[in-house]
């Protein structure tokens, strides 16, 4: 067979760099993995780039920072006998070859030195066993000892040994797979595909960071319900997210069905991911209806029902965080949020008043916007007329919003007379009262009654205090 040299690939001189740091310890290098499928793919230049030496990588590394200016530092990481240097934006990580063996709880390997061959073995798939030499009397030649530039040009994932043995001993592998036929747009072959579903349940030996790494990734591609579709066929995703696997299915009583809010909610996904690259407010895409599983009943007078699955959902969302060790912080309240108001702009849209948009604005604050790109998500009807009724509603909305906000500044809503005014003005301690008159002050400026302004909201505020029977301090 032919070698096919790739030396066009390693223009970067940090390569040539790394191939006379080898020359110097009498190693043999190669560049592996995703840089070489990328570079196949033109997908664009690598930022992270994989080198095996056979021999210490941890050495090549250190050789390798001689030699560049300024003798970047080299991070080493002894239980995995791996180096990182960063140099040109670029972040370069240094392994020996090596194989491997696996224990059947621990997707932690027994390490061994080994051959590239080896080192080719151990890898995930066929497109990211690919290696290019560094050596100089073969620089740029492709190893590709599985076919992986054919399966790159049929766009398949493959694993280059028995698909059980590679997603038995590492089952994260089974979520790269996925991952990796979301991002690039490839099939899993069938055997590899029947192999993850065989394995779904090692996905429990793995970490819950590791996981959501790989789900963070599924959701940020194009066309997230590619993934998602792939979880729910292998079998993997009740083992991941079971809130979405409750919502599949559709019940019919009395002749009256509802939609299946599982597949209902990867089409949201898939909408909102043509609008925003916004992580956080994909996760509330994919969680905006969770609540609905927990929530359905029937009633025999107006059919299916989901109340309060805004709220439920919103208190599911704390718990599924949780147990998937993701953010407890403003990550995770903003998801809150917009799963709880996520019917709000829907019911609005019907009747879009001064003060609803007001309260709207009031409660959704700086994520007012993001909240109305998940609502016109949100719309998955295939009738084109009520598709169109929809969008136009929604438009409305938005063009109220714009409006009200700029009369009325209520978004980051900041009462005009502040409460230590209020106590100031009626001689009193902190008490009931204070908070009262503030409350008064705000529901009557959601509500238009006065403008969200100083000299009005004194005077609102003189007239309730009257009422509750305060007297205004003397000067």
């Amino acid at each position: 067979m032919a070698t096919s040299t790739y030396s066009n690939a390693l223009q970067n001189p940090i390569f040539k760099t790394v191939s006379q740091a080898a020359s110097n310890l009498g190693l043999d290098s190669y560049v592996i993995g995703g840089f070489v499928r990328d570079f196949l793919l033109q997908r664009g230049d690598a930022k992270d780039i994989d080198i095996v030496a056979i021999g210490s990588g941890i050495a090549l590394a250190k050789e390798v920072s001689k030699l560049l200016p300024g003798k970047p530092n080299v991070t080493v990481f002894k239980n995995y006998g791996t180096a990182m240097l960063k140099t040109g934006g670029i972040e370069l990580e240094f392994v020996g070859a090596r194989k491997e063996s696996y224990r059947e709880d621990s997707r932690n390997p027994i390490v061994e030195n080994g051959t590239l061959q080896d080192d080719q073995n151990r890898r995930d798939f066929t497109i990211n066993a690919l290696a290019l030499s560094l050596g100089k009397e073969n620089f740029g030649d492709l190893l590709d000892p599985f076919d992986g530039v054919a399966d790159l040009d049929a766009k398949i994932i493959r694993t280059p040994l028995d698909p059980d043995i590679t997603y038995s001993d590492d089952p994260l592998r089974m979520m790269r797979a996925l991952r990796f036929a979301t991002q690039l747009d490839f099939i899993i072959e069938k055997e590899s595909l029947d192999a993850i579903t065989r394995n779904a349940e090692r996905i429990k030996i793995i970490s819950k960071e590791r996981i959501v790494d790989e789900l963070h990734k599924i959701i940020a591609a194009s066309i997230p319900s590619k993934g998602f579709s792939l979880l729910h066929k292998t079998l993997l995703l009740p083992h991941i997210l079971p809130e979405l696997v409750a919502l599949q299915g559709i019940d019919e009583k009395d002749g009256q069905r509802h939609k299946d809010n599982f597949w209902h909610t990867l089409e949201v996904v898939d909408n909102i991911a043509k609008t925003t690259d916004n992580l956080w407010l994909r996760w509330a895409a994919l969680l905006h209806d969770i609540g609905k599983a927990p929530t359905k009943r029937f009633d025999k007078k107006i059919g299916w029902t989901f109340h309060a699955h805004e709220f439920v959902g919103a208190k599911m969302v704390f718990t599924l965080f949780k147990r998937l060790k993701m953010p407890l912080n403003d990550k995770m309240k903003f998801v809150q949020k917009m799963v709880l108001m996520s019917s709000r702009p829907i019911v609005l849209a019907s009747d879009v008043t001064d003060s609803a948009v007001r309260r709207l604005i009031f409660d959704a604050g700086a994520c007012v916007e993001d909240l109305m790109t998940l609502c016109e998500a949100d719309i998955t009807t295939k009738n084109p007329k009520k598709f169109k009724t929809y969008h136009q509603n929604f438009k409305t909305v938005r063009d109220k919003i714009i409006e009200v906000e700029q009369r009325d500044s209520v978004r980051n809503f900041q009462p005009p007379v502040s409460g230590e005014e209020i106590m100031k003005t009626f001689g009193l301690k902190p008490c009931r009262e204070i908070g009262q008159i503030k409350d008064a002050i705000k529901e009557a400026i959601l509500e238009g009654e006065i403008p969200n302004e100083y000299e009005a909201a004194k005077k609102f505020m003189l007239e309730k205090g009257a009422t509750l029977g305060l007297k205004t301090e003397t000067i």
